[in-house]
């Protein structure tokens, strides 16, 4: 298997490994979404603590000494990727998993917005127009939900501005995650202790398989991570940004069909209007950058973030 083959098939794994993440998280149903989420940075500070140290890249943490703005834009990241983490998991719990899958796909639309307004980017009318066509989704899914979507809302916008920050910061991917887990380790541990004390906590409670599950939140973690980085390093962006859509899709299918969460025709023309709008957003980018790439001195019109930066730490 060739350089590039091998780079699809790291990207296949982990976008679907992205997908199936509601199926894991139902599995844990018995714990809470606040405890699911604590262990979950828990162990992935410990596994990527680990990964860290068996790649030889510990050492590399030193250069945060005395960069006193970066450890702050890391702070806000962790802040941002564990609502992100916990209002995901959430809306596993309370049976919303379709509502997930569309703060996934409209979130490449988010990042657009991130962009226009945190680095002064300029849309193109293409862009204008699948972010119009968001926008009339999201209106048309509030009419239909009786109430705006928050839970897709929270989802798209915590992680645009998590992807804004990680842009302003620009530090490699796994250490990166092991920065920001263990930024939120000390609150996560004081939680998981209350819970203990007040003998709420599953890990304890409910045997060792359940106890293995929740450890194994960051094996979940870290392992698409380690698949993505290896995609990024072997096939285009382009590839990689429109392979992301695996793992909304998987929601979606998942949220419908195996957990049978209700979709009206109103639900269905909202979410169409969504996919038109990713279609149009996703060729006009793929254009735009063949267009840039064969015209000799050509400088790119935006500073647009990586789909790296659109999926890092999911």
């Amino acid at each position: 298997m060739n350089h590039s083959r091998i780079g699809y098939v790291y990207g296949v794994l982990a976008y679907v490994l992205w997908g199936l993440f509601p199926v894991y998280w139902k599995l844990l149903a018995p714990a809470s979404a606040l405890e699911i989420l604590a262990h979950r940075v828990l162990w992935s500070t410990v596994f990527t603590a680990l990964i860290l140290v068996a790649l030889r890249q510990f050492a590399q943490l030193k250069k945060l000494k005395g960069q006193n703005r970066k450890i702050i834009g890391i702070s806000v990241a962790a802040v941002l990727i564990s609502i992100n983490w916990g209002v995901y998991i959430y809306g596993v719990h309370i049976d919303r998993v379709v509502e997930t899958a569309l703060g996934y796909f409209i979130n490449p639309l988010f990042f657009v917005l991130a962009g226009l307004l945190f680095f002064k980017e300029k849309l193109r009318p293409i862009q204008w127009v699948a972010v119009g066509l968001g926008g009339m989704a999201v209106l048309i899914l509030t009419y239909d939900y009786g109430r705006p979507p928050w839970i897709a809302l929270i989802l798209a916008s915590c992680f645009a501005a998590y992807g804004a920050v990680k842009k302003r910061i620009g530090f490699p991917a796994a250490q990166g995650l092991f920065i920001e887990s263990a930024a939120a380790t000390v609150p996560a541990l004081f939680f998981l202790v209350w819970l203990t004390s007040v003998g709420e906590d599953t890990f304890t409670s409910l045997g060792w398989g359940h106890a293995l599950l929740l450890a194994s939140g960051g094996v979940a973690t870290a392992v698409p991570l380690l698949f993505f980085a290896g995609a990024a390093n072997r096939i285009p962006m382009v590839a990689i940004g429109l392979l992301q859509y695996i793992a909304p899709t998987l929601h979606f299918l998942t949220g419908v069909f195996l957990f049978n969460e209700p979709m009206t025709a109103i639900s269905w023309m909202g979410f169409s209007l969504v996919w038109l709008a990713l279609l149009i957003f996703s060729t006009e980018a793929i254009h735009h950058t063949r267009r840039n790439r064969h015209t000799p001195m050509s400088r790119p019109e935006t500073d647009e973030p990586t789909a790296v930066e659109l999926t890092a730490n999911r």
